[in-house]
């Protein structure tokens, strides 16, 4: 690998950081790299928005090597939401780029005394004023960057006012709205008084074998060109799967309370394509090309919502307009928030005031009805702003739950928002929620694709019921393992390829000699380092829980026909007995632990064994 760029911002200091060839093979790069790199630093007393706290951008070893489908970074350190381990996925061209300025990552830390940007330009570093790009949005910084520095096409990771605000879940976004979304990493960026980091570089990314890797990467792209998923995605986009999800009862109406549609969805790809679809848009060297590009009535060419953020402000909402979702898709972006966990929020404040723990005292006057268009765009606005009753926002679903006595009607983990595939359409996704590293995420494991048929044989996965129980536990521990495997390469989760096309990839990459069980080690060894991680930041077997939402059947359901709850007690205990977790204390066991080569993590939760030896 290349060397990982240093900056305290602080005392305005730059130097590198040459990462042990022990710790590459072992973990390879992305977030499993990263969490063996903070893992030190990651202490109970570190406040996530202090000039203390490490802000890690990491590429992979397949990162803007043009395909197949890996033009994406990861950042990385304590949320502000959470307070637990913090891991955001991101694609577009900044990591590929930063890559070809001669780095394959930026550790960020200290806080600079006014704001600043990053300027980094084939292995030159400035700290540059940001004063005057304080308060833009985040496309308007990226603009007046790249004419600033006028120095021909320049790529740039951007905070908005709500990461300028602090606000736990402020995103970053790069080039065509792509985004590091969850777990508030813009709020880092924000604390640390950094707008912005821009790059451009024109040096080649390392590979072992390049001639050898560039005929592999030519053979997965062809495959992933005429791959199903990949033909789906390229037409419809990822919101191409609404109208299933929304027949399985997989996707939550009136926040998560409502399986069934009042009427015919209107926020699907199908439907996108049908009206406001102008193009697509794709990462560096991706063939899926899975983004979508919208015009609206005035005539600009937009980035179009994904499913997530059609489900979030459109039946989450009880709202049922593709054009409403689109521009408050982009407002968030904008704005630099995360679009599920904002729209999470609005839906618990409407059913807040729908059992009138919240007033219109509260809300100055705004009616928080559902189906309410006008409210959910006052409420956007107030949040990014900090403003009037979005100042209550700000603190996310659980602290809003919190301040109306109502903390079991916020559906969240662990303090992060719950996305929009509900586990009781595919009750995989109970444990994926519950176990994840970062709180409810469906991209430390999207199972629910599992659940619907797509069990890759060659990973040691097999396909149960998609209702199924405790029998699927140790189908949803390799598969976390999997895609913790991609998260280090970093691979989109979209590259639906044979595991051992992507395992010949690695070897031809960096130089292994790697088969896929290989590959599923070093996936688990970093699921576990990332839950020893927590362990010490305080989670427990106790936080492994899931929102009472999700235990009991939609409102609308019909008793013996279409109830269905997940028996999640017994699939918990199963999934412990796979991963080799103790049940008191939710720490992975010492065994475990030595068996991943992971003995400097033994010490530290179980201190008796050190007394012992």
């Amino acid at each position: 690998m290349q060397p990982v760029l240093k900056v305290d911002l602080s005392r305005g200091n730059v130097n590198r950081i040459d990462i042990p060839d022990d710790w590459q093979q072992a973990y390879l790069g992305g977030a499993s790299l990263a969490a063996r790199m903070l893992y030190d630093r990651l202490t109970p007393e570190l406040d996530p928005l202090s000039p203390q706290a490490p802000l890690l951008f990491l590429n992979g070893p397949l990162s803007g090597t043009a395909g197949p489908a890996v033009g994406r970074f990861v950042v990385c350190g304590r949320s502000p939401a959470t307070r637990l381990w913090a891991e955001s996925n991101c694609g577009g061209f900044w990591g590929a780029e930063l890559r070809k300025a001669g780095y394959d990552g930026l550790w960020i830390e200290g806080q600079a005394p006014q704001p600043v940007y990053l300027w980094i330009q084939d292995g030159r570093v400035e700290i540059r004023s940001a004063v005057h790009l304080w308060g833009r949005d985040t496309y308007q910084t990226q603009t007046a960057i790249e004419q600033e520095l006028d120095v021909g096409k320049v790529r740039v990771a951007s905070i908005g006012i709500a990461g300028e605000n602090r606000i736990p879940f402020a995103l970053i976004l790069c080039d065509h709205g792509r985004v590091a979304g969850r777990t508030g990493m813009g709020a880092v960026m924000g604390a640390k008084n950094l707008k912005a980091i821009a790059v451009q570089g024109s040096g080649a990314v390392p590979v072992f074998d390049l001639n050898h890797y560039n005929s592999l990467r030519s053979a997965s792209n062809k495959a992933l060109r005429s791959d199903a998923m990949t033909l789906v995605l390229r037409e419809l986009g990822t919101s191409s799967v609404a109208e299933y999800m929304d027949y399985l009862q997989e996707m939550p109406k009136r926040y998560f309370s409502q399986g069934k549609p009042n009427s015919e969805i209107l926020t699907t790809g199908a439907n996108m394509k049908d009206t406001i679809l102008a193009g697509v848009s794709a990462c560096h060297g991706c063939v899926i090309a899975c983004g979508r590009v919208a015009r609206l009535e005035d005539g600009v060419k937009r980035k179009g919502p994904e499913y997530e953020t059609l489900v979030g402000f459109g039946p989450n909402l009880l709202l049922n307009d593709l054009r409403l979702a689109t521009r408050l898709g982009e407002l968030c972006d904008r704005y630099g928030m995360d679009s599920i966990s904002m729209s999470n929020i609005i839906g618990l404040a409407f059913r807040l005031y729908e059992m009138g723990k919240i007033t219109l005292q509260d809300t100055q006057g705004v009616e928080l009805t559902w189906g309410n268009a006008f409210a959910v765009e006052q409420l956007v606005y107030q949040t990014a702003h900090r403003q009037s009753f979005g100042e209550y926002l700000a603190e996310g679903a659980r602290a809003l739950g919190c301040r109306y006595q109502a903390e079991e009607e916020a559906v969240q983990v662990n303090g992060l928002e719950a996305p929009y595939h509900d586990p009781r359409g595919a009750s995989g996704m109970a444990l994926v929620y519950a176990t994840s590293p970062r709180g409810a995420c469906h991209n430390q494991s999207d199972y629910f694709l599992v659940d619907i048929g797509q069990a890759e044989g060659a990973l040691g996965l097999e396909y149960f019921d998609r209702l199924g129980g405790a029998e699927k536990a140790a189908n949803v521990a390799i598969h976390q393992n999997w895609r913790t495997m991609q998260n280090s390469l970093v691979m989109c989760l979209f590259a639906n390829l044979e595991p051992t096309m992507v395992v010949e990839l690695i070897n031809a990459a960096c130089g292994l000699d790697w088969n896929v069980a290989d590959m599923l080690r070093c996936g688990e060894r970093s699921w576990n380092l990332k839950r020893a991680i927590n362990n010490r930041l305080g989670i427990t077997r106790t936080n492994d829980r899931l929102p009472p939402a999700f235990l009991q059947p939609y409102q609308d359901s019909v008793p013996g026909e279409d109830d269905f709850i997940p028996d999640f007690e017994a699939m918990l205990r199963a999934y412990y007995q796979a991963r080799d977790w103790d049940w008191k204390t939710g720490y992975p066991s010492p065994q475990k632990l030595a068996e991943l080569e992971l003995d400097f993590v033994i010490p530290e939760l179980y201190p008796e064994s050190e007394k012992v030896n």
